[in-house]
């Protein structure tokens, strides 16, 4: 029988291996500015992502992102993705429509002048005099900028609505012409030639993208304190739910590891579907490791009295085999969608894979392991407590 338990500091010398150089790339997020570690799309750092074709396939990255910088964006990556496309990220680019300016037709700043009898109206002056007399021949003299009367009429509006190039749209086709990005687009154009295909235009506001942080980090704060509660409660052992929490962390610190790693090297980004897919893989990680937690119940109360680690070594060869096969399935299923499911999902597929390799590792490797090492420092802590009780009462 092979005996899992007793090799548990293997398995935590290898968890620790995969975790700490994946700490230490989360941990150079904030320290180099966002040039190392994670790498947030415009969802939680606000920005545009741009991406364009241009009729020359000739055109390289390095030539566009130089461009950029000349026009005022230093800042600007660009990355080469399928089909010739080149998706351009513009940090600093303000794409909200700007409010046209009022004409003075529709400004109404004229201020009426009480009539003086019932037939004295104000003629289509801006001011009109108040030594006008009232009477059917006063006909003062038009104006040459003619000005609305008093009463609002029905054609004065504040203006044209803006177009729909001033503020573009996500998945937007059309090819900006006006306001900043669309003298980036007509620049780049002239110095590369046309722009063969737009495939999506999308921007968000700063604003937006610091209430999506906001939520994911409640969301999953509230999901793993729901999780710690419901095990505690369902088991009625504070250690079952505190180590299912460790195994927890172990697989959301995989994922983010390895997605700063990918971030540092590859420039592969954490984009607004991260936050679901981490959510599922603690889902699915939760899901086996209650599985195992429970045989380890049942087996509790069939082989009372043999020693702890020996049941739960036994409850993980017995659910060993359904773990592997149910997470070897989805596996297989992630693996299909990443290699041929497209770049749109490529991300949140990724992210899923390694949760459900690392969820299913913990489950089995991690969470029953931690709470055999936690049952025998209860164990030795109560004999110690019990000793001298014992000593003095045979003393006695």
């Amino acid at each position: 029988m092979f005996d899992i338990v007793g090799k548990r500091r293997w398995f935590f010398a290898f968890s620790l291996l995969i975790t700490i150089p994946g700490l230490i790339f989360i941990l150079l997020t904030p320290f180099s500015g966002g040039k190392a570690g994670l790498k947030f799309s415009i969802d939680y750092t606000g920005g545009t992502v741009w991406s364009i074709r241009f009729a020359d396939a000739n055109v390289t990255t390095d030539q566009v992102r130089a461009e950029l910088a000349l026009l005022g964006q230093p800042e600007a990556t660009v990355t080469k993705t399928g089909r010739g496309f080149m998706d351009i990220r513009l940090t600093k680019l303000d794409l909200r429509a700007v409010e046209p300016s009022p004409t003075p037709v529709a400004t109404l700043l004229v201020t009426p002048v009480p009539t003086v009898g019932p037939t004295a109206t104000p003629g289509p002056t801006a001011t009109v005099a108040p030594t006008a007399t009232p009477g059917p021949s006063s006909t003062p003299a038009p104006s040459p900028t003619p000005a609305p009367s008093p009463t609002p009429a029905p054609t004065a509006s504040p203006g044209p609505s803006p177009s729909p190039s001033e503020a573009p749209v996500s998945n937007n086709t059309q090819i900006p012409t006006e306001g900043d990005l669309g003298a980036i687009a007509t620049a780049l154009q002239a110095k590369f030639g046309p722009i063969a295909e737009q495939a999506s235009l999308s921007s968000i506001g700063a604003v937006v993208s610091s209430d999506l942080i906001q939520e994911a980090v409640i969301l999953i704060l509230v999901g793993s304190l729901g999780i710690l509660g419901w095990i505690t409660l369902r088991f009625r052992d504070v250690k079952f739910g505190v180590t299912a929490l460790v195994a927890l962390l172990h697989d959301v610190i995989v994922v983010l590891g390895i997605f700063a790693i990918l971030g540092t090297l590859f420039d592969v980004q954490v984009d607004g579907l991260f936050v679901t897919a981490m959510l599922t893989v603690i889902g699915f990680s939760v899901h086996d490791t209650i599985v195992v937690f429970d045989r380890i119940r049942e087996n509790r109360a069939r082989h009372a009295g043999e020693p702890f680690a020996e049941i739960v070594n036994h409850s993980l060869l017995q659910t060993f085999g359904r773990s592997i096969t149910t997470s070897f399935t989805v596996v297989l299923t992630l693996t299909a969608l990443l290699l041929f499911g497209g770049s749109a999902t490529s991300q949140f597929v990724l992210a899923l894979l390694i949760g459900i390799i690392s969820g299913t590792y913990s489950s089995i490797f991690n969470a029953s392991p931690l709470l055999v090492v936690w049952q025998g420092w209860e164990d030795r802590r109560r004999g110690r407590l019990s000793a001298p009780r014992t000593s003095r009462r045979a003393s006695a």
